[in-house]
């Protein structure tokens, strides 16, 4: 049997069979002269459009044929799988090169535990913005009737909810994703349990997929801020901006609970700090 870590009071095995990575630091220099970074950021582009690509088709297809026969089209189900299959896909596909964030408001959450510099979740978040405006834009090039006629995908607090009641939504649903990304990546789980790294991208595509069963009747469901901003770019309609607000708000609260939930309760970071600055100030 392997030794395991005792986490609890001042306790800790020195001996581990985990490695937690060191904080990212918050300007990175090193990284600005390597192509792997420009690399990862050219992944997030590319995987954002091809989410958004993917994902605002199946809705504008849904939304016509439910026009023709309310019976036709994928449904609110379709929708949910569209949505959480291609964050499966694309997360499997870009985690080795660029961490599969996909996601201004994943990153913030990374960037908030010290996974990421600050410069690369800026330019993060940039390029996924910026591919989920090229995908929206993609859409409307192939479909423009379709895609005018029916909001052009775009996230809309829907008739009969508050404002609060879809800024709760988005926090909630944007904390179960996110944290279910940091429990999916967590290096002392992969220890345990070395099937977890294959099948990261799955529990992550299902959160995603959970959430809009919930969410999609209430705003549409975001959970994405570049995802919102995009279709609204390009939508271009005063309704699409009108709440765009809640579509930003909302996920990075949500982020940001979910990190500080994980790092500091579930991995005992207030604990571990504390600990460690007895130990240093006794010597």
């Amino acid at each position: 049997m392997g030794i395991k870590d005792v986490e609890g009071g001042a306790t800790e095995f020195s001996a581990r069979d985990y490695h937690d990575p060191p904080p990212a630091p918050l300007v990175d220099r090193e990284e600005l002269g390597k192509w792997s970074f420009y690399r990862a950021i050219i992944a997030e582009f590319i995987a954002t459009l091809l989410f958004l690509y993917i994902t605002v088709l199946t809705v504008i297809g849904y939304s016509s044929q439910n026009a023709a026969d309310q019976c036709g089209g994928v449904g609110i189900l379709g929708i949910a799988w569209a949505f959480g299959g291609m964050i499966f896909i694309l997360v499997y596909c870009t985690a080795g090169i660029s961490g599969g964030h996909i996601n201004p408001a994943v990153t913030f959450g990374l960037f908030l535990a010290r996974k990421v510099s600050l410069v690369r979740a800026i330019l993060y978040m940039v390029a996924q913005c910026l591919g989920a405006i090229c995908g929206c834009g993609l859409v409307k090039a192939f479909q423009k009737s379709y895609y005018v006629r029916y909001g052009g995908g775009a996230n809309m607090l829907n008739d009969g909810y508050s404002k609060g009641t879809g800024l709760a939504a988005e926090i909630i649903g944007t904390f179960v994703l996110v944290y279910t990304v940091f429990s999916a990546t967590d290096p002392k789980r992969n220890a345990r349990d070395s099937h977890v790294p294959v099948l990261a991208p799955l529990p992550i595509g299902f959160a995603v997929f959970m959430v809009h069963l919930a969410t999609i009747p209430i705003t549409g469901t975001g959970i994405n801020p570049a995802r919102s901003f995009g279709a609204a770019v390009i939508f271009g309609k005063d309704k699409a901006w009108d709440d765009q607000w809640i579509f930003w708000v909302g996920p990075f609260i949500g982020a940001a609970i979910a990190a500080i939930y994980h790092q500091f309760i579930l991995r005992a970071g207030a604990i571990k700090a504390l600990g460690s600055f007895r130990s240093s100030s006794n010597y």
